[in-house]
């Protein structure tokens, strides 16, 4: 089984990021939508300039968080952040996710999915009508109240359903929502998804906990 890919979103702090450098990370995150973690152009591009200091391996690629953008907005954030990924998280269309990729064709392009508690697909569904358009989905538990971000985990059994689907559109799955050091293991030996996004599952009181993110890229990097 192929060693599945870990992001750690959600980063806003230098310190927490340089404290970063050795592990093997695949994906940071950054926020540009509306939230707790939102982060100014000005900061992610700081963030990101560390990345050439990364010390093993392949430095990982910046992700922007984006709800519902416009090619301007996204265009303004490229102009100053050089992001290797476009992650889409509110209700893009397919029609948008092919704009994106041919306005800025060097830079992937990922669909957030909201699946519900018991596995159901919330609005920017089917995965489907994706194909062709994006580089990665990723599933994250849905929110009436917020475009992902939620903290909480869904039905990991619809996780290997979601995966084939992927699979036959030729892009890799991700699963984001409630993970922690204590349950990726899990959901990554009984389920399977190509990737895991953790958040707040790797804080303490609202702030990214080193100790949390080093033991969850552990876990990952084992199953």
């Amino acid at each position: 089984m192929t060693e599945a890919q870990v992001k750690i979103c959600g980063l806003q702090d230098v310190e927490v990021l340089k404290s970063m450098l050795r592990l093997p990370v695949d994906y940071i995150g950054l926020v540009f939508a509306p939230s707790r973690r939102q982060i100014t152009a000005e900061r992610a591009s700081e963030l990101v300039s560390l990345l050439k200091d990364w010390g093993t391996g392949k430095p990982p690629l910046a992700a922007g968080v984006f709800v519902n953008p416009d090619l301007e907005e996204l265009g303004d954030v490229l102009s100053r952040v050089p992001l290797g990924v476009i992650q889409l998280h509110g209700s893009e269309s397919p029609a948008f996710c092919q704009e994106v990729k041919t306005a800025f064709p060097d830079v992937q392009v990922w669909k957030a999915l909201p699946v519900s508690a018991d596995g159901e697909e919330k609005h920017g569904g089917p995965m489907e009508s994706y194909a062709g358009t994006v580089d990665a989905v990723l599933l994250d538990t849905y929110d009436p109240a917020q475009a992902g971000g939620s903290g909480r985990t869904f039905a990991w059994n619809q996780v290997p359903a979601y995966r084939k689907r992927a699979q036959e559109i030729g892009v890799p799955l991700f699963v984001a929502g409630g993970l922690t050091p204590d349950n990726v293991g899990e959901l990554l030996a009984d389920y399977g998804p190509d990737g895991v996004d953790v958040s707040s599952g790797v804080e303490t009181e609202g702030m990214k906990d080193i100790a949390k993110i080093t033991a969850f890229i552990e876990r990952v990097k084992q199953s």
